[in-house]
């Protein structure tokens, strides 16, 4: 299938899509939906996931709930299972839950136990669910793993004299924690080197969510967009990077 695109392999390619019971998530979800593959919702809130899948389904997806909270092992270990019982298989993962902790996030005026909590989402959930899904998307014939992380994670950026303008606020919370998860998914790649799985990271841009206020200046669906992208790399396409619309992003 080199030099393919993974979107006319089969109707029967499984994604699982992690928070996408709103925002990018659920957008990132219908957008694979929409080429015909089966998506895992996955999601901790009942109410909220049944409402996205039925939502979902009556656009013409194949959608299934998978009952997930990523700060918890056993519910990442159970997920795996539904995903096996249910769609027989994974072949692509799209880590996109998050969180930020509430702003404002001065190192000075910062809460450690808000830190943390941070980080166990937004990067120790996505080892928890990597690590969960990693057999699963082994017997793959193209297995992808996509990482949703920003800009604000870049060091370069943060390190820059226009980090005001192109690297947020200050946050000593969810801005590590995405230059946390973008130095995490390179030692994917490296364990993974030689293998089959490709493993980017993207980012969707300044999206208007309840993660800011709704105060974002794009659209759920353009954020989503560049998770598709990742998803449906060709098995020649590349491993390792860090996208956003734009094309790479430095870490």
């Amino acid at each position: 299938m080199s030099g393919g695109s993974m979107a006319s392999m089969s109707e029967r390619t499984i994604a699982l899509v992690t928070g996408a019971n709103k925002g990018i998530g659920y957008e990132i979800a219908a957008g694979l939906g929409a080429l015909g593959w089966s998506v895992g919702v996955g999601a901790r809130d009942e109410q909220r996931r049944e409402a996205a899948v039925e939502r979902l389904r009556a656009a013409g997806a194949d959608a299934f709930g998978v009952p997930l909270d990523v700060t918890d092992d056993a519910s990442a270990t159970a997920a795996a299972r539904l995903l096996e019982e249910r769609a027989g298989g994974l072949d692509v993962l799209v880590n996109n839950a998050a969180i930020t902790g509430g702003m404002p996030q001065t190192p000075t005026g910062a809460d450690p136990a808000m830190i943390r909590t941070v980080v166990e989402t937004n990067v120790i959930g996505v080892i928890r669910v990597t690590n969960a899904m990693m057999p699963l998307l082994r017997r793959s014939a193209s297995p992808r793993i996509v990482n949703m992380s920003s800009t604000v994670g870049s060091l370069t950026r943060q390190s820059g004299a226009d980090a005001e303008q192109t690297a947020g606020p200050v946050s000593v919370a969810y801005s590590p924690s995405k230059t946390f998860l973008n130095a995490v998914t390179l030692q994917y790649v490296r364990e993974l080197s030689g293998t089959n799985i490709l493993i980017n990271a993207g980012c969707p841009g300044y999206v208007a969510t309840d993660l800011n206020g709704f105060r974002g200046i794009r659209t759920p669906e353009q954020g989503a967009a560049i998770a598709i992208k990742l998803a449906t790399l060709p098995d020649d396409g590349p491993t390792g990077q860090f996208f956003d619309d734009a094309g790479v992003v430095p870490w």
